[in-house]
């Protein structure tokens, strides 16, 4: 019995030096590294947004935000017999017409599309102070949710629900604010990105330019980097006045709803194992296609034809054969994750 207190008294000796230890690296790295971190953070990347134009036949939309802002869409009918109604998300900094490459072929199978630009972004109303990054924040998310209100409240809404089609930063967006709203039936996503998942990577990137002691960044776990880049967060959402809500906090509310998860191969911003630790987050039904060769966003252009059927054939199972929605929506409270 005495060996056995001092085994366990030894044991938590070391328990406590190590969580000492990981308390004092974190520390270290936030007195040393915020700066960088909040810097980085808010780097833009080179990316050139996507910009359609406008087609006949379109359906000009304006609808309101919760806080008064008027956001700017458009509403596309299908060319023959409607088989459902989808709602794009575009990726940041793009207009309400860059879904027409991704969703022409579903309009001409009988697909409703409709796309809006977000906040601050096209020709909606602009936030005042609010300048977007790339980043989702609780404004997207709102915006979303409008969107679905909008939809819902139409007078030929489809009893059926709709479909979420999104791409990397408005997918996002769109998850968090469908996941608890049974009116998205199915989900679609090409390139998207969680903050926490996304950003420890590249913290520890980020860390080894400023620091040379690699055996001490690599012997540190997770937890006190997500900590430190959570603190750093906290100093951008206080500047700018919004939150960044979690992706992979909501991941696992989408189940029973199938979910196909596209991302590039070859993506260097969001890389491969960034998506595969996302989409483990999410239950079943679910599918993860990774595009061979195609870069951030570029999924469309390698894969081409066998990226539009496989989208239109998730569309065709999982939202035109879907009985009516029987539940009331449940809109979650925006920014609580």
């Amino acid at each position: 019995m005495f060996w056995l207190w001092v085994g366990l008294a030894v044991l938590g000796g070391v328990v406590l030096i190590a969580f000492g230890w990981a308390v004092w690296f974190y520390l270290l790295l936030r007195r040393r590294f915020i700066h960088q971190i909040v810097r980085c953070f808010q780097e833009m990347p080179l990316l050139i947004a996507p910009r359609g134009q406008p087609i006949s036949g379109a359906e000009d939309v304006a609808f309101p935000t919760s806080n008064g802002l008027t956001l700017r869409g458009c509403y596309l009918r299908a060319a023959g017999p409607r088989q459902g109604v989808i709602l794009f998300g575009l990726e940041f900094g793009s207009n309400r017409w860059a879904c027409l490459p991704y969703c022409e072929h579903l309009r001409a199978q009988g697909f409703d599309l409709f796309s809006f630009e977000p906040r601050s972004q096209g020709e909606s109303d602009r936030q005042p102070g609010y300048e977007p990054l790339q980043w989702i924040t609780d404004y997207e998310v709102a915006d979303f949710q409008a969107a679905l209100k909008y939809l819902q409240g139409r007078s030929d809404a489809d009893p059926r629900g709709i479909g979420f089609f999104g791409i990397s930063k408005g997918g996002g967006a769109g998850l968090l604010a469908a996941a608890r709203d049974p009116l998205v039936r199915c989900f679609v996503t090409d390139g998207i990105f969680a903050t926490d998942l996304t950003m420890l990577p590249y913290m520890r990137k980020w860390i080894r330019i400023y620091s040379t002691r690699y055996w001490l960044q690599t012997a540190v776990p997770d937890w006190v980097y997500s900590r430190v880049g959570r603190d750093g967060l906290r100093k951008i959402e206080k500047a700018r006045r919004c939150r960044f809500p979690h992706l992979e906090w909501v991941m696992p509310r989408l189940a029973p709803r199938p979910l196909l998860m596209i991302h590039g191969g070859a993506d260097t911003y969001i890389k491969p194992d960034m998506a595969r630790a996302l989409f483990g987050r999410a239950r079943e039904p679910k599918e993860l296609w990774l595009v061979e060769g195609a870069k951030h966003n570029q999924a469309l252009t390698t894969a081409g034809d066998d990226y539009r059927r496989r989208v239109l054939e998730f569309f065709q199972v999982n939202l035109a054969q879907a009985p009516p929605v029987r539940t009331k929506p449940l809109l979650a409270k925006v920014g609580v994750w």
